[in-house]
């Protein structure tokens, strides 16, 4: 059985994982500090979740969008990369951050990330660079607004669409992605028209 989503009532919350009682059980997931800072025992959540099956463990993955949860299976197809080291950056970096810092080849934003160090950020950041964002379960790129529990920037599906629009226009991924990343300072990062009219600027000079 794969579990995608919960919502119940929030049992109690760790250092790093969340207790929440769904129809009578309670399932244990681990979660970043954002999420679990937005959480407390007794009110309901909702959460997107990643379910991990190894030989000797199943573990739960909690995120606030599907975005992030997206971002978390892409990290993991990085050499290296576990769930924890995929937990810990998008922690320290919300998805437009690691958007940004993919596109304009800044490892040093991921060496933010507890337990990155030099070698394994510059390895996500090669790895990822020029690579489309990843899709959420149902083939979208923007996160779910609905959600009761939500990131502090949803702005990353935003600027996967953008980078996707310039992409069909015959742009390079890894041209579009830089463009859109420059663009985003200053245009509103949830407006695809406008972060692809910005990004079709920074493009033509």
């Amino acid at each position: 059985m794969i579990i995608g989503w919960l919502k119940g009532r929030v049992i109690s919350t760790g250092a790093d994982t969340v207790l929440i009682d769904t129809g009578g059980v309670g399932y244990v997931a681990n979660a970043g500090s954002r999420l679990l800072s937005k959480l407390a025992p007794g009110e309901t959540a909702e959460m997107h979740v990643e379910t991990k099956v190894t030989d000797s463990s199943i573990q739960l993955y909690a995120f606030a969008t599907d975005d992030e949860r997206a971002w978390f299976v892409r990290l993991q197809d990085v050499p290296g990369v576990g769930g924890k080291a995929a937990m810990a950056v998008l922690d320290a970096l919300t998805v437009a951050e690691l958007m940004d810092a993919i596109a304009l080849g800044d490892s040093a934003a991921v060496m933010r990330a507890k337990g990155v160090g030099k070698k394994l950020a510059e390895r996500i950041v090669g790895e990822m660079t020029g690579k489309p964002p990843p899709l959420g379960r149902f083939g979208a790129f923007a996160a779910d607004p609905s959600a009761s529990v939500q990131a502090s920037d949803l702005s990353g599906g935003a600027r996967g669409e953008a980078v996707s629009a310039l992409t069909n226009l015959g742009y390079g991924q890894s041209d579009a992605a830089r463009a859109v990343a420059a663009a985003a300072r200053n245009a509103s990062g949830d407006d695809v028209g406008g972060l692809v009219k910005a990004a079709l600027k920074e493009l033509s000079q």
